[in-house]
């Protein structure tokens, strides 16, 4: 049951949605944009409308396998790591685009829907919101976020299973934010304004 639930979650996790739902827009996003195949390059080269609605699916690709497998049947324990962590790899090296992929980071998001319902979720949009608030650069955001994210857990929902979740979603963040991070972060303009 385990590699069952480990090869849908890939698999859906794996479903280039964004880049599908570019050409109903009629943009193909990893021709425009930053060429990334994931919901935020659609947001910025299609619209809002688009964009959200790429979110969604993005979210919802990763959240409904894994809540399925770990609500509705019941999979605990360590079996939970691979199945939560497949949704996100499968984004990143996407088998639909020849091993390309986006960010992964609307999958992980959606996964922790999949383990939590609102909790972790609520989190992430709280620290997301603030790390961009102050810094310039997308991928110190996310990075800054996955650290926070890291130490809820470890003060609020202290669960090893949950912990392992979390380190191989911050280096597959890492991996797939590598070319933000060879920058050092800076602040934007309004933080150091005030400094």
């Amino acid at each position: 049951m385990i590699g069952f639930w480990m090869l849908l979650a890939y698999l859906m996790g794996a479903m280039p949605l964004s880049y599908w739902l570019g050409l109903v827009a009629g943009i193909d996003i990893l021709a425009e944009g930053d060429r990334n195949p994931g919901a935020t390059n659609l947001l910025r080269t299609a619209g809002w409308p688009w964009g959200v609605a790429a979110y969604m699916l993005d979210f919802s690709k990763a959240a409904v396998p894994v809540g399925l497998a770990y609500v509705v049947f019941g999979v605990q324990g360590w079996a939970v790591v691979p199945i939560a962590l497949a949704p996100a790899v499968g984004h990143a090296w996407s088998l639909f685009l020849r091993g390309r992929g986006g960010k992964a980071l609307a999958t992980i998001f959606g996964t922790w829907i999949g383990l939590t319902l609102y909790e972790m979720p609520s989190v992430i949009i709280g620290l997301l919101l603030f790390w961009f608030l102050l810094l310039k650069t997308d991928g110190w955001s996310v990075v800054f976020s996955a650290i926070g994210m890291g130490l809820y857990l470890c003060f609020f929902l202290p669960d090893p299973v949950f912990g392992a979740v979390w380190a191989g979603q911050f280096l597959l963040v890492i991996w797939t934010h590598r070319s933000d991070l060879k920058a050092r972060p800076a602040w934007r303009d309004w933080v150091n304004s005030r400094a």
